[in-house]
């Protein structure tokens, strides 16, 4: 296989061709002979419009299984895929296809119907993704192709079609793949130049460690695609073990994905932890305080009982089925990871970001220690950069699965690369002696006190999270004092009864009580209500940076 991406993308075509491979959500289905087939008339129709290997192709619209085939066809092809998040901006859209120097664009008509043309002038060739119609080419013989796709298709393949004619791309290890833009969590997004070797290292490694997925295994795919986690993860690790990939092509509201889990019963569950926090916090706690459930928890017998009653009914909440559920993407609440924990959940917490393509730590459940993102992966190094006292410093890393670095952009390049092949991840985190890795912020967001002290907001955060009507919260320095900027549960504060005038006097109360658990240093002098979500990337991270307080 000599470790390239591609050969595992043929290889597991030919293995499973008869297999489903990917379905629409109540939609249609399509076996990896099928994928096959679309692959090659979707490079009739590259080739036809004037697109080249080593051409950038941008990929944009909700997940779908067309949204796989092209992404799987424009690597195949030799060309670059340009995967954009459906959910950015028109202007930011623009932009990216501008600075990508895409020459064509696959794009969802939800999406279509808000971008300008014009304001996209070196495309070349723009496909339809829900229905493979083309709608604009410079090129005007590819008009006369897609409409006799099957005489062109017969002219390739005279003799018939069959897995067996597949020849992909070869690829070299250092050869950029995909030109993938970061959602933005601290900074403006940037291009991040993933090549082969990370997509084969993350793929192989997901294949080797995860031994509890097999050939036809169900995973629903409801992480947006055009971001690494989902996109690794749930396609190109399914893909390679020949599972059968479910897209929810509509916004995955809890409805939706409970259904999904029901009927489908995944294998694997990825997630990020505001959905894992959200189940447990609104429909698992509620029913721990209920007067006989909260006496019965205290005795040891009935303890047990209602243990495995909890972990049933959770397990159950997710299609019952799934070997392991992964968490990624954020921190997750640590009364919820304890809760976890205490009932034996199958649950485990991965770390990585896109600069990785994405994988940096991972521990499957049963070895996984509560609080840590697992150890370092396969091909990949890890070191703490200028410890303090106590041990944390900020999280490097070098090997396989590194980027190549910023497209266009050598001055953040240079910030993060180190000429020793390290690079500065910006976490802030530290290693105990079996290897694990416990984050404690990140370099950016660590608050210097008055005294020189390290203040992690996160860490106060987690606390003032779990305290009475604390949807979400942020500890911004503003005026050299810390300020804890609140965006109540308004849905648990209608369901009480309780009158919005109330708000400032809970949340005051709840800030005395936080204060109390605080150092001297780190406690927080004041409080700003939200009436608004906090503005969060796809990933569902908070962009902290929207919300910083100007110093005085």
């Amino acid at each position: 296989m000599d470790k390239r991406f591609l050969a595992l993308l043929e290889k597991s075509i030919k293995d499973h061709k008869d297999s489903p491979a990917f379905s629409d959500y109540n939609g249609a289905t399509y076996t990896f002979t099928d994928v096959a087939v679309r692959i090659e008339e979707f490079h009739i129709l590259l080739e036809s419009a004037g697109i080249r290997k080593g051409d950038k192709v941008a990929l944009l619209g909700r997940n779908s299984a067309h949204w796989a085939i092209c992404f799987f066809g424009i690597l195949a092809y030799g060309a670059i895929a340009v995967p954009i998040l459906h959910d950015f901006t028109p202007e930011i859209i623009h932009n990216v296809v501008n600075h990508s120097e895409a020459k064509a664009l696959l794009v969802a008509k939800s999406n279509w119907d808000h971008l300008n043309a014009d304001s996209m002038p070196n495309i070349q060739f723009c496909l339809l993704l829900d229905d493979f119609s083309i709608l604009s080419a410079k090129e005007k013989g590819v008009y006369e192709v897609i409409k006799n796709i099957n005489l062109y298709f017969k002219k390739k393949y005279p003799e018939s079609f069959s897995v067996d004619n597949i020849h992909y791309h070869i690829e070299k290890p250092e050869e950029l793949a995909v030109l993938n833009y970061t959602s933005g969590t601290t900074s403006n997004s940037k291009g991040v130049m993933i090549p082969y070797r990370s997509l084969w290292s993350n793929t192989q490694f997901a294949y080797d460690s995860l031994p509890f997925i097999y050939p036809g295994d169900n995973v629903v795919c409801m992480l947006p695609m055009a971001h690494m986690y989902g996109l690794a993860f749930e396609i190109l690790n399914s893909v390679n073990k020949g599972c059968h990939v479910h897209f929810l092509t509509r916004t995955p509201s809890p409805k939706i994905i409970a259904e999904a889990f029901a009927s489908i019963r995944p294998a694997l569950i990825l997630a990020v932890p505001l959905i894992i926090e959200k189940i447990v916090k609104n429909k698992v706690f509620p029913e721990l305080e209920k007067p006989l459930i909260k006496f019965l928890w205290k005795i040891p017998a009935f303890h047990s009982i209602i243990k495995k009653k909890i972990a049933a009914k959770l397990n159950n909440a997710f299609g019952g089925k799934f070997g392991e559920l992964v968490i990624g993407g954020a921190a997750i609440n640590k009364e919820v990871e304890t809760f976890l924990r205490k009932i034996g959940f199958r649950y485990t917490i991965g770390y990585g970001m896109t600069e990785c393509g994405p994988l940096i730590a991972y521990e499957q459940w049963d070895t996984f220690k509560q609080g840590s993102v697992g150890r370092i992966v396969d091909r990949m190094e890890m070191k703490i950069d200028s410890p303090n006292e106590t041990g944390v410093g900020e999280i490097f890393v070098k090997g396989m699965n590194l980027m190549l670095g910023y497209y266009k952009n050598p001055e953040a390049t240079a910030a993060v690369m180190q000429a020793d092949g390290w690079m500065r991840t910006g976490d802030l985190g530290i290693i105990d002696e079996d290897g694990f890795l416990y984050i404690r912020g990140r370099s950016k967001t660590m608050i210097l006190g008055a005294n020189g002290q390290n203040i992690y907001p996160e860490e106060i955060e987690d606390l003032l999270n779990n305290m009475d009507y604390v949807g979400e919260s942020l500890i911004v320095s503003s005026q050299r004092k810390l300020l804890a900027l609140i965006y109540p549960d308004w849905e648990a504060i209608d369901h009480a009864q309780i009158d919005h005038t109330q708000i400032n006097a809970i949340m005051q109360e709840n800030i005395d009580r936080l204060n109390k658990q605080l150092p001297g240093f780190s406690k927080v002098s004041g409080f700003d209500i939200q009436q608004q979500e906090f503005e969060k990337t796809p990933k569902r991270s908070i962009k902290r940076y929207l919300y910083q307080a100007p110093e005085a």
